[in-house]
């Protein structure tokens, strides 16, 4: 009964051994295949392609063009005169007649009017201004997006890489659990060792599953972000590297500070021009209670002569009851308000320029660690696999070195995230691109 029950659960274990060993090939060649088909579809552009596509696709980009265009409409249209009028009077209609003779008289009168004070001037003057506001948003809102756009493209790039991360993270864990199925079999391991690798193996076939998911909604993230119909299935063209060695390139944090002026933040410039075209208002507001002059010019046909004489007018509006004085009140009121808030736009942009400039400068220390520590736990875990193999490392320790490993190789994906993070932060707070791609 003894040597039947042992040989029972050699049978059992062997069964288990064998179905965890497909089920892990499976996971493996699954992911495998998927990287194939994957390869097989159209390569995603690079950074700087695809920030030129979007120009032309982008929904935010086409609606703030959009906008320049209906100001740049709005100046021309400020510039157009007064449409003249047509007036026709027809007088004694129906009126006693005179020795038989009709009494009607019919005038035609064209009548201008004409603003004074430079009224015209002012308007035209108000939406040039207008116009450059609305200019200056459009930039702001162009870098804001391409800032936002690496952020997307490197976010992609980054699951991308944890996906990888956690491919050969499984077959790390495919490998020690056959390397355990070995020893077990050998008996130099207890039986609580293979489930425990088993255990190992399944949870790094649930990361890499999760890890796909993320990937996918990622890149998804990024063609909704362009317009693109088509959603994206990998990224062919490294960028956070690259961000990261401009970053580093374009001189010490404290050359940059040096060359930076608050002037040069998009938001001090939008709150600026919003400034300048409320303060233009006020001028209009000012000329509206000017009078506007109506010249008039016509001619009346006497019907019982049916001779014509030439007739002139002029009109003008009395500023009586409404001189505009409460408009031209809340007109400077908004513009003491936009001089405020650019104030404090000059506060928050020098506040953000510090801020980013710390991150960006500390970015480049964390990542050089991360760097190094994850090449410490690669040459860890190969050490470790060796010493296992060879009878001399714990499984445990081998599964927690293992384990470590691919949290250094994350740290490191996510450190590099973050310096693009820094860098597009303190790039965006300057006005200009790190990246090497003009807004």
């Amino acid at each position: 009964m003894q040597i039947s029950s042992s040989r029972s659960r050699a049978r059992s274990r062997g069964r288990h051994a064998a179905s965890s060993t497909l089920s892990v090939r499976g996971a493996v060649i699954a992911a495998l295949f998927g990287s194939a088909i994957s390869l097989a579809h159209a390569e995603t552009p690079s950074f700087s392609a695809l920030l030129a596509r979007a120009q032309g696709s982008a929904p935010q980009l086409l609606e703030q063009a959009a906008n320049v265009r209906a100001a740049q409409a709005d100046v021309r249209q400020a510039g157009a005169w007064r449409n003249p009028t047509l007036d026709a009077t027809f007088e004694n209609l129906h009126a006693p007649e005179t020795g038989g003779v009709s009494q009607r008289q019919d005038t035609y009168a064209l009548t201008q009017v004409f603003e004074l004070g430079g009224k015209r001037a002012a308007r035209i003057e108000a939406e040039q201004h207008k116009a450059v506001a609305t200019g200056t948003r459009e930039r702001q809102a162009r870098l804001t997006f391409a800032t936002e756009l690496a952020l997307a493209y490197a976010t992609a790039e980054a699951m991308q890489d944890r996906q990888a991360v956690a491919k050969a993270a499984l077959e790390r864990a495919g490998d020690d659990l056959r390397a355990a199925q070995a020893l077990v079999k050998a008996g130099r391991e207890a039986e609580l060792r293979l489930a425990q690798a088993r255990a190992s193996a399944a949870a790094a076939r649930a990361a890499q599953q999760s890890a796909a998911a993320d990937a996918t909604e990622a890149l998804a993230r990024l063609a909704a972000l362009v317009g693109s119909p088509e959603p994206f299935t990998r990224i062919d063209h490294p960028f956070m590297a690259r961000v990261a060695a401009a970053g580093t390139a374009s001189g010490t944090a404290a050359a940059t500070a040096a060359a930076w002026t608050p002037e040069q933040s998009p938001t001090l410039a939008a709150a600026a021009a919003e400034r300048d075209a409320l303060a233009a208002q006020v001028r209009v507001e000012q000329k509206r209670a000017i009078p506007d002059i109506g010249v008039s010019l016509g001619v009346r046909r006497f019907a019982w002569s049916s001779e014509r004489a030439a007739t002139v007018g002029v009109t003008a509006s009395i500023p009586l009851f409404d001189r505009n004085r409460s408009g031209v009140d809340a007109a400077r009121e908004r513009a003491n308000g936009a001089a405020l808030r650019v104030e404090a736009a000059r506060l928050d942009a020098v506040a953000s320029h510090r801020a980013a400039l710390a991150q960006a400068t500390a970015s480049e220390q964390r990542l050089q660690a991360a760097e190094e520590g994850e090449t410490a736990a690669l040459e860890a875990y190969r050490l470790g696999r060796i010493g296992y193999e060879a009878g001399k490392t714990p499984l445990l320790e081998l599964l927690s070195i293992r384990r470590a490993l691919s949290d250094a190789q994350a740290l490191t994906i996510d450190t590099r995230l973050a310096r693009v993070r820094a860098l597009a932060a303190l790039s965006l707070a300057e006005g200009r691109l790190v990246f090497g791609e003009a807004p």
